[in-house]
């Protein structure tokens, strides 16, 4: 899978006014859930969607989910993906919940 990283609040910015549909993927290296979650996110993704994958270590950028959270009004999960277009949010998981299929269906 060929992710996008997420590492400034100026990108998170740009994206969120962008008329980009986009997916954030909120993972934490130190959380065996959030390991497991992204492997079963990599695992599912499809990788001729149109949807462009944007993966956020929270370990490094807490900022930015921070920021994240407060324009999305979604409060801060981990792991968490959020499905985002024209900067409207049209779904997001937690956890073991999160699901490739849901995402994209929205």
């Amino acid at each position: 899978m060929n992710w996008n990283q997420l590492n400034s609040i100026e990108q998170w910015n740009a994206l969120l006014e962008s008329e980009e549909k986009f997916i954030v993927f909120k993972h934490s290296t130190r959380c065996s859930i959030s390991t497991t979650a992204l492997s079963r996110f990599e695992r599912d993704w499809d990788a001729t969607s149109a949807v462009k994958p944007y993966y956020l270590d929270l370990l490094e950028h807490r900022n930015i989910s921070n920021a994240i959270a407060q324009d999305t009004g979604i409060e801060h999960e981990s792991p968490q993906a959020i499905l985002i277009e024209n900067g409207k949010v049209l779904k997001s998981a937690t956890h073991l919940s999160i699901y490739v299929s849901d995402l994209l269906e929205a």
